[in-house]
């Protein structure tokens, strides 16, 4: 399996609902170095795995919708408790969104996998992946 990873990052405020957040569940702000790894079986035809300069431009373009954003006044996130792991599955539909509208290429489309890490520090991060 061939990967290629692209990094952006991201800053957001949010907060939490339930006990098992502790502090969290006031409004917060946090900071995510985002990396999208892009999986293939085989390499296209000009033997990569997806061009990485439109890979940066799709995520970067992913990340600016969020960034800056208090992701508890966003339609798309009403009543939804922001955890990381939550974050890093809705990047990767809406990046998986794009290649399947050809974002990313014609060569893109033999793309298998995808996989988003949000990192909230050196120490913590979460993953999600999903196959396309």
């Amino acid at each position: 399996m061939f990967s290629v990873t692209v990094r952006d990052h991201i800053m957001i405020a949010h907060s939490f609902r339930g006990e098992v957040f502790g502090p969290a569940q006031r409004l917060h702000g946090a900071t995510f170095l985002v990396d999208a790894t892009f999986r293939r079986q085989e390499l296209d035809d000009d033997n990569i795995v997806v061009d990485m300069g439109l890979a940066s431009q799709e995520l970067g373009a992913v990340v600016s919708e969020l960034n800056y954003r208090n992701l508890d006044n966003e339609p798309d996130f009403a009543g939804i408790n922001t955890s990381t792991e939550f974050l890093a599955k809705a990047v990767a539909d809406r990046l998986a969104e794009r290649i399947h509208k050809g974002a990313l290429g014609e060569g893109a489309r033999g793309i298998s996998a995808l996989s988003v890490t949000l990192h909230e520090s050196h120490i913590a991060w979460a993953s999600y992946e999903r196959a396309l």
